[in-house]
């Protein structure tokens, strides 16, 4: 039997569980959030059937009072076949809690009231016996989302991994709208369009004739390398606060000629400098 590493993350509703899922799952983790403590045990089993990951993050709460039923069995039992177990339990005060729900305007659960300290004391109870089984409990009170992702990702990420970001530099055409996935975006109309050119029109920026003609356009040389530059600064400072994609997008008229050029030069050179960067194109073939 394969071993596993198993992190259960447990704590009441608003704690922060679902920040610090997905914290797990970028640096690496298989994560389920929400299950019933008796499907532990045939998670791990088929986990270790279907793929080669031993690293597991689960997400187990009382939101239905019927997934806690066994806890103290089930948590046994995985210690006996030999997998790690470590059981994060995240808090908070009660009034923060209140307050975060008020923020997002979300119902509490089990609140059978308009008032969410009412579930947030009867979440407390039924967690009693899984905050006796914690290694550790984190109290999220003065934490915002990114300090708890780095806080997850700082004691779980595996120290022979380093912390990858995935760039990728997307070109499209403003003619068929702004890609609505964009964390940056630049328009690179201002750049001689070479539709407007007889033998390279019916081209795309993939065609040496396009690459060439775009590339030796005195702004061209200037723009990729301040873009580049701009991208060194930005891109530590974005996985510093634990972003696991980055977006680029290019854009000019149609999404054929400039962007498509422009694109695939960024994307090299980010990808020179050990950056895991692609080029992708939306509009090529419109």
């Amino acid at each position: 039997m394969k071993q596993m590493e198993l992190v259960i993350i447990s704590g009441p509703s608003g704690g922060g569980k679902s920040t610090a899922i997905k914290a797990l799952e970028d640096v690496g983790f298989y994560c389920v959030d929400n299950l019933p403590v008796s499907l532990l045990p045939a998670l791990l089993e088929a986990i270790e059937d279907t793929t080669e990951s031993t690293r597991v993050g689960v997400v187990v709460d009382a939101r239905e009072k019927q997934f806690l039923e066994g806890f103290d069995s089930v948590f046994n039992r995985l210690k006996e076949d030999g997998h790690t177990l470590r059981l994060l339990f995240l808090d908070a005060a009660n009034d923060a809690l209140v307050r975060r729900f008020s923020e997002t305007r979300r119902r509490h659960p089990l609140a059978h009231s308009d008032n969410p300290l009412d579930g947030i004391m009867e979440e407390r109870e039924l967690l009693g016996e899984v905050l006796s089984y914690a290694d550790r409990t984190v109290d999220t009170t003065e934490f915002n989302v990114h300090e708890l992702r780095e806080y997850i990702q700082s004691r779980f990420a595996n120290p022979t991994e380093p912390r990858v970001m995935n760039v990728n530099v997307l070109s499209f055409g403003f003619r068929h709208g702004v890609p609505v996935d964009a964390d940056l975006l630049f328009d690179v109309r201002f750049l001689t369009n070479p539709y407007f050119v007889d033998e390279l029109k019916e081209l795309s920026g993939k065609d040496r004739g396009v690459i060439d003609f775009v590339l030796a356009l005195p702004e061209s040389a200037e723009l990729v390398e301040r873009l580049v530059g701009f991208m060194d600064y930005l891109i530590p400072l974005y996985r510093r606060e634990g972003k696991s994609y980055l977006t680029i997008a290019i854009g000019c008229t149609g999404g054929r000629h400039r962007s498509v050029v422009l694109t695939n030069k960024i994307a090299e050179e980010l990808s020179s400098q050990g950056i895991d960067a692609k080029g992708l194109h939306r509009d090529i073939n419109r």
